[in-house]
This record gives structure tokens, sequence and C-alpha cells, in this order.
């Protein structure tokens, strides 16, 4: 009777350990809504380590995910990425839209120098309600300020009259601004420190957009936001290695003190070029090959145990 009460203990224990021979995939490939592919990851040690502290997947309110760009200037909602074209697309809750002007103080936006990101050639900045009389952007003829401006870091060459539709918006013509205190700030005129400082520009705010959406006289329909390029490297050439994982359902990641390359399978197992049955998975929990091994051990010893007795 006691080695009969010994083997029920003995098995029920193997089924109580069951759960702590699984393993899930640390890397995720996706965060919210949004597919995660190389060069970004869903933390520490995934995707490339370049993009780690600018691009990350966080929690925000009622428990959903949210990939976050982040910079010195603040931290931007994610809202597509275009990886075909190796474009980022953000937002800005302070930037002025067609419905919506912030009058309140805004740091404008700004990208670290050292970041693997510049600012995408269809992305345009309008800044608005600058002053007239004390912002850098306005100069006279006679090299100090007066009523003939010279706006040298506004794009007075584009053929659509953005000033003129975003002052039209309704939310922005009931404060009746002089649409000579709005300037297109397009991202060439940032200079290579890639900043737009407003309080140092004396503008209240800015507008940011990277599309016309196929309506360039209706400012309501614009695609606001801003549109970043990225580059894998120098060569901005996508590594193999990472390419061979992500077809064998692997993210790639990196570990180690040199951040060395590694492929995270669904498993939960790391490999160093992809994952060899990663078609055969799924993003779920999985028991490792090894550790299924071992339950189908620990249930044949018991019942060989139960039918000896």
């Amino acid at each position: 009777m006691k080695l009969f009460q010994a083997v029920f203990s003995f098995t029920t224990l193997s089924l109580l350990l069951l759960p702590s021979m699984t393993s899930s995939q640390t890397c995720r490939r996706s965060c919210g809504k949004l597919s995660l592919k190389f060069p970004f990851g869903s933390g520490p040690g995934c995707g490339d380590p370049r993009f780690q502290q600018y691009v990350t997947c966080n929690i925000i309110d009622d428990h959903q995910e949210q990939l976050t760009f982040t910079t010195h200037t603040g931290s931007y909602q994610v809202t597509a990425i275009d990886y075909a074209n190796q474009v980022l697309y953000i937002s800005d809750p302070s930037m002025s839209t067609c419905s919506c002007i912030n009058t309140q103080p805004n740091k404008g936006f700004g990208l670290d120098w050292e970041a693997p990101f510049s600012f995408h050639d269809d992305t345009i900045f309008a800044l608005l309600d600058c002053s007239l009389s004390s912002s850098p952007i306005y100069h006279s003829d006679d090299g100090t300020n007066g009523s003939d401006y010279k706006v040298p870091l506004c794009d007075s060459q584009g053929t659509v009259p953005i000033c003129s539709y975003l002052y039209s918006c309704r939310a922005i013509s009931t404060i009746s601004l002089p649409i000579s205190t709005c300037c297109v700030y397009t991202p060439v005129d940032l200079g290579p420190a890639y900043e737009m400082d407003l309080e140092k520009l004396k503008c209240t705010s800015y507008s940011g957009f990277y599309s016309f959406n196929g309506r360039k006289s209706d400012p309501d329909s614009w695609n606001y936001g801003i549109a970043l390029k990225y580059k894998f490297s120098v060569y901005n050439e996508y590594p193999s290695s990472c390419a061979e994982c992500e077809r064998s359902y692997g993210a790639c990641g990196y570990n180690g003190l040199y951040n060395s390359f590694t492929c995270n399978c669904p498993s939960g197992i790391n490999t160093t070029k992809y994952c060899s049955f990663g078609e055969n998975y799924n993003l779920g929990s999985r028991l490792l090959p090894w550790k299924t091994g071992a339950v189908g051990m620990v249930y044949c010893l018991a019942w060989l145990l139960v039918w000896v007795l």
C-alpha cells in the first residue's frame, strides 16, 4: 500500500511540474497591432541593439501594448512601419493639425544625432504662430527686423500654398493668425542636428505631415505625423542570417558582450542560424523536444510501477 502511495505521489508531482517544463518565444513578433521585424524588437536582446533604445514595446493604459519611438524631445507612438521602404511613421500628440491647434508650450521635435534615423523626404513641417518681431526665421533687407521680410529658413518654392491651406482650417482660423506667422520648415533646413526648437524659433506650435492623401487643397484629409527613414548599416544591407531566421519563424536578436547575433525560436531556444523546426511551431508555448521525452519517461515509469503492483 505504501509503495502504491509513493507511486501515486510521484505521478502527481510529475504532472504538477509540467507547466515549468514549457518555454515560449522571448522575442515577440508583434507589439499591439504592429508586426515586428528586424531591426526592431520587443525588448532587450531583440532586434538590432542600435535601435533598441529608440523603439520599444511598452504597456500603456488597460494593459495595451504600444510601440514607442523615443528621442530627447519626448516619446511618440509608432503608427505604422513600412518594412519594404524602411520607413517608420510616428505621431506627436502636441502637434497641431487641421482639427486641433496646440497653443500650449511646445518643445518641438528633434532626432538624436547618433540615432540611425533621418527625416523622410515626404515629411513637411510648418511652424505656426511665429513672432514677426523676434523669431530668427525673419530678417529684413537691411539686417534688422522690419516690414520687409526675408525668410531664409522657410521653403517658399513649393507649388502648394501649405500655410494658406492650414490657416483656413476651422481650428486655426478662429484665432485669426496672420498668414505671415506661418513658415514651411522642411527637414533639410533642420541642419545636421535634426533639431526644431520652437522656443528658440519663437513659434507657438508646429504641424507635420507626410502625405496630401491625394487631396492637396483639403488639409483635413492630409496624413499628419512624421515619417522617418532608417538604415540597417552604413551600406544598408539586410543581414542574410536574419533573413534565414525570420523565414524559419524565428525573431532576430543579440546577446553577449559583443552583441552577437542570435535567432530566438518559438520554442524559446536561441540558435546562431535559424530554427530547425520553426515551421512546426506557432507563437504559443511548446514543450521543448528533450523535455517532451522526459515527460514521456515519467509517464512510462509511473505506469510500469502501477502495473507491477
